[in-house]
């Protein structure tokens, strides 16, 4: 195949493998549904998150209408904790763009963190939902366009089914018994991106988002953290990616070597440093901010960012966390021509 000639689908499926693109991906494993997206299928936010349908339809608007080289869902980061029994608020009857929530926590205090896990843990809450709707945006994408998906990391996990400052204090205090629950929490994860991986994903990110410097030193990451994520990808079957938010240049060593295909970082990152650390072969994807600029910035802010980006050596363009709903049409297009016109 010429590298002329690309579907989004192959140009990420031999960025994994480090074989020859056209051009840099421009793709995420993160949200990136928008209200164009929504507006054009007459869905409302608050509803897609319920119907399998609706959230695939409305995944694969954005590849379809922008040329974005993936759709990614679920849109929110509730699916692991309510398979474990959080109780989370939908909004199901909101005009506003809210995302679900946890309202009350699985663990409630320090001796409830030895928690059982549900026999028929993937198919409580919407798992079974999130198992549908990969198989609804596998025929929507076509083949043209890769589906991604994403899990949780078990440190991230862990602050959605208690509370969070609890677990950073017992992450210094008590590391054991909060590795006792993160090698837990690890299995749930593999469970649930096993469901993910036979539906049909091409790729799966784990989101590690809570383990940033800004909050963890780079020996907690190590000690503590690093394991359980290379548990986890170990036991993938599709190209995967990790995830961590903020400031990670000290850890960007650790996070390769958990055994991901990739990393993905934010706008905190330095990546030309991180180039120095990892070398030119490593999978590093990012790290433009996607909110500052891609929503709230100019198509020439864009332009500057996004070519910047890729100066700086980029594997693939790739938004810092997910892209928020609002993002003008102007500002997507913006984007993606800027990718598609940029030569290195």
């Amino acid at each position: 195949m010429s590298v002329s000639e690309m579907s989004s689908k192959d140009r990420v499926t031999r960025l994994f493998k480090k074989e020859e693109t056209d051009r840099v991906p421009c793709f995420s494993g993160m949200g990136n549904v928008t209200t164009t997206g929504l507006d054009e299928l007459g869905y409302k936010f608050a509803q897609v998150h319920l119907d399998a349908k609706q959230m695939a339809e409305t995944a694969v608007t954005t590849p379809k209408l922008f040329g974005f080289d993936s759709c990614v869902l679920p849109f929110d980061l509730c699916v692991e904790a309510e398979a474990l029994g959080a109780v989370i608020n939908t909004y199901p009857h909101s005009e506003d763009l809210l995302y679900p929530t946890i309202k009350e926590k699985v663990i409630k205090n320090e001796d409830e963190m030895e928690i059982s896990v549900p026999e028929d843990l993937v198919g409580r809450g919407r798992v079974p939902l999130m198992h549908e709707a990969i198989g609804i945006a596998k025929k929507e994408a076509g083949g043209e366009i890769p589906v991604g998906s994403y899990v949780l990391g078990p440190f991230t996990l862990a602050g959605q089914i208690m509370e969070l400052n609890d677990l950073l204090k017992l992450s210094f205090k008590k590391a054991d018994k909060v590795g006792k629950l993160l090698e837990i929490l690890s299995g749930v994860i593999v469970k649930v991106a096993k469901v993910y991986e036979d539906a049909g994903i091409d790729f799966i990110t784990v989101r590690e988002m809570g383990a940033t410097s800004d909050v963890l030193s780079p020996r907690v990451f190590k000690n503590l953290i690093l394991p359980h994520l290379q548990n986890i990808i170990k036991e993938l079957n599709v190209p995967s990616v990790v995830h961590v938010c903020g400031k990670t240049n000290d850890i960007v060593g650790f996070m390769m070597e958990s055994g991901a295909d990739a990393i993905s970082v934010d706008q905190k990152n330095d990546i030309t440093e991180t180039r120095k650390k990892l070398g030119n072969d490593a999978l590093v994807f990012g790290n433009f901010d996607p909110y500052n600029v891609l929503v709230a910035g100019t198509p020439d802010l864009i332009r500057e960012a996004i070519t910047k980006c890729i100066d700086d050596g980029v594997s693939a363009v790739w938004p810092g966390c997910d892209i928020w709903p609002t993002v003008p049409p102007e500002n997507f297009k913006a984007m993606i021509d800027t990718v598609k016109e940029h030569r290195r």
